[in-house]
């Protein structure tokens, strides 16, 4: 009798996981690849960038900002020292006579959420209508704001998120980093596709400053060290329903690095995850809940079938599932990316993407983690 009603409760959750998957699809194809028109931009612009201890990158970031094929007379960028122990503000301030801007935080006091602080500090000094998020150690090609600007003048969005991109992999490790990375930006996409919005990446995200100052900035999130992205984005979507947007194009793309190693990758996502204790959509959590007993189903049906092969077919119908499900979504999100080739590793991926859940779930509410050199919550 309990094998049965285990059996009818793994399946249950099997199958609202494939669905889950197959309504994500729907969500990215709903999104219309973006065209951007020959039409000469008018909106002012301001790329904020918040920067701790990245001397290695940082000149990278600039100078693709810099090639920008934007009018410079509409394109302001400041960027946020965040008390950087290296040569971070030196470098910046390198590209001054290229009306590159520096912002030095100069806390006395410990805080928990530095980049927010950051980010409303170059707001408060910004002269854009449009402010575009990116990060430090980021990449983008030539039209990458051009693109974007032109959507937000077409659609009028009051916040748009557009695709992050890992490359430029070294390792195996890597390379499974770049397509469960897509995943995520594919759930971000399909999410506003859906009319649902859930999740974004600050490291490629627009919206109007106005939009920005009428919220209240972070106020009510500023207690977590993450959110200025995620939880921004359903405060807009709160308060303001269908005025969000997804560039759907390559050359809205920002790329950057996955992590060289596992410990990295741990900390990174536990602050990722952080962000879950503010969500307020009940049926967020509960899809989020959902999931995540999917993955502990898979996983204590695995170990049953050690005691009962009976558990053993159970287990093979909810991976071929999972995989079958997974596989039809990430096949566009590769081929949108131009990374067909990462498509092999979903194989891999699918089985370490169950204990990788599983930890995640309760590591991301766990309490402190080491961000940037310093532990926060």
């Amino acid at each position: 009798m309990i094998i049965i009603i285990v059996s009818i409760c793994s399946l249950a959750l099997t199958f609202f996981y494939a669905f889950l998957i197959l309504f994500l699809r729907s969500g990215w194809q709903k999104i219309p690849h973006f065209l951007k028109s020959a039409k000469n931009p008018i909106t002012k612009v301001s790329v904020l960038i918040a920067a701790r201890n990245e001397e290695e990158k940082i000149h990278l970031t600039i100078e693709d900002l810099l090639a920008q094929d934007y009018p410079k007379n509409l394109l302001e960028i400041i960027i946020v020292d965040d008390h950087s122990t290296d040569k971070t503000s030196e470098i910046i301030r390198s590209y001054a006579n290229r009306g590159v801007k520096l912002i030095k935080l100069n806390e006395k006091e410990p805080l928990n959420s530095y980049k927010k602080k950051a980010i409303t500090e170059a707001i408060k000094l910004s002269a854009g209508e449009l402010i575009v998020a990116t990060d430090a150690d980021c990449r983008m090609k030539q039209n990458w704001l051009n693109t974007i600007v032109n959507m937000y003048e077409t659609k009028n969005y009051n916040l748009i998120s557009s695709p992050v991109v890992y490359f430029e992999e070294k390792s195996f490790f890597e390379r499974l980093q770049t397509l469960e990375f897509l995943c995520l930006i594919g759930l971000g996409a399909a999410g506003i596709g859906n009319k649902m919005p859930s999740t974004c990446n600050g490291a490629n995200l627009a919206y109007k400053k106005s939009v920005f100052i009428e919220l209240g900035g972070f106020k009510g999130i500023d207690d977590l060290a993450s959110g200025d992205d995620e939880l921004f984005l359903h405060k807009v979507a709160f308060a303001h329903p269908g005025t969000i947007g997804f560039c759907k194009s390559p050359d809205a793309i920002v790329y950057t690095h996955g992590k060289p190693n596992l410990k990295e990758f741990i900390q990174q996502r536990k602050r990722w995850a952080s962000k879950s204790v503010k969500y307020k959509d009940k049926k967020l959590i509960g899809v989020a809940v959902a999931v995540w007993l999917f993955n502990i189903s898979l996983l204590i049906n695995f170990i049953l079938a050690f005691f009962y092969p009976e558990f053993l077919k159970l287990v093979a119908i909810q991976f071929i599932i999972k995989l079958a499900s997974e596989l039809f979504f990430l096949d566009l999100l590769v081929d949108f990316a131009k990374r067909k080739s990462l498509a092999y590793n979903v194989f891999i991926l699918t089985f370490l993407h169950v204990i990788y859940l599983i930890f995640i779930g309760f590591a991301g509410n766990s309490g402190k983690y080491n961000w940037k050199g310093r532990m926060v919550n």
